[in-house]
């Protein structure tokens, strides 16, 4: 039994890890979370309870609470999860986004390097800062059959990507310079549960169900390769585990579509399982609007995966097909949790007062 120190626990990604780790393995977790917009605990009710789960309502640029952390839990494993993510509130307000993935992750870096240090020999030689990044911080790819490899050069578009692309940086520069035993993993555009409702296929789910527009910017043929959470949060395990420091893998789903092909999809699904449509909708896709194009937009992403498959043996159980009715489901079986997020009651959490 390991004892894994995960930040940003209470998001989208690392509440999916979370919940695999306490319900799929007999390691304990930290949940280091600020609880953000995005940070969200009833992702976490199906676990929360559970004598191998603890919760920090921590802020990862502060120091001296992050020490009192890691000397009170003593972690085996770092999963660096914890980051500001949405490319238009980037666009719009750069400098959290600075703050948080930048500036935090150096901050977790110099506790987990001033801890590692203070390890005994043996627990040294298991530890592992796993920092998990995403694809975008390799910009747009050119041919329409080129793929991110773990060799693809840097080229961000966004203040998101920018910003998690000097996180990336940090980290290895951390292993190569202080030895700090770190992986790295790129993954593609994630959906699932639990997804919260200003990213794209939750949005179009939810506008869908009230008969709101569905806002798709430029012409909509945009391409990005769609990773299903579950299977993300399966392969992140698995790199912690048995990936070897120093390594980088891409994470994807083999599932390159256009946005405009995914709203679509999406619409689809909704005919089939929810036919009774909101008043005045005579098809889902009628609800379909083009909107001006988002600055800096790159349009295509997509992922070599063969790494972590030919060395660790990962592939996505999810197909798109499989995994976006999941999804769908999910928020149709799940109003109570999207609900609190619009009406804003799940922040009374963060206040203190839920």
């Amino acid at each position: 039994m390991a004892k894994i120190l995960v930040t940003g626990g209470a998001g989208f990604i690392g509440s999916a890890v979370i919940r695999h780790i306490i319900n799929e393995t007999n390691d304990s977790v930290v949940n280091v979370d600020k609880l953000t917009y995005a940070g969200n605990l009833s992702s976490l009710e199906s676990v929360s309870s559970s004598e191998r789960y603890a919760f920090e309502q921590v802020d990862i640029c502060d120091s001296k609470a992050l020490h009192r952390v890691f000397e009170q839990h003593q972690p085996d494993f770092i999963m660096h999860l914890a980051a500001e993510s949405h490319v238009d509130r980037s666009i719009d307000g750069p400098a959290a986004f600075i703050e948080t993935n930048i500036v935090g992750t150096y901050t977790l870096l110099e506790v987990a390097r001033s801890y590692y240090q203070s390890l005994d020999v043996e627990k040294q030689a298991n530890f592992k800062f796993h920092h998990i990044s995403t694809d975008e911080v390799f910009g747009d790819l050119e041919g329409t059959d080129d793929l991110f490899t773990e060799q693809t050069s840097y080229a961000p578009s966004s203040p998101y990507s920018a910003s998690k692309a000097s996180s990336d940086h940090l980290v290895r520069a951390w292993q190569r310079t202080f030895n700090l035993p770190t992986l790295v993993t790129n993954c593609s555009n994630n959906y699932g549960p639990y997804h919260f409702p200003e990213k794209l296929i939750p949005l179009m789910i939810l506008n869908a169900l009230e008969g709101k527009p569905l806002p798709v910017y430029g012409d909509g043929q945009q391409i990005r390769d769609w990773l299903f959470v579950e299977d993300h949060a399966r392969a992140l395990y698995l790199v912690l585990k048995e990936g070897n420091v120093g390594e980088t893998y891409n994470i994807g789903g083999h599932n390159e579509m256009s946005n405009l092909q995914v709203v679509e999809n999406i619409c689809a699904l909704l005919e089939e399982l929810v036919p009774q449509k909101p008043s005045g909708v005579e098809s889902y896709q009628d609800l379909i609007t083009f909107v001006t194009d988002r600055p800096g937009h790159d349009v295509r992403y997509a992922i070599d995966a063969s790494k972590i498959f030919n060395e660790l043996g990962w592939k996505p159980s999810e197909t798109f097909e499989s995994g976006l009715k999941k999804t769908v489901t999910w928020y149709l079986e799940n109003q109570p949790w999207w609900q609190s997020v619009l009406d804003g009651s799940y922040s009374l959490e963060r206040l203190g007062e839920g």
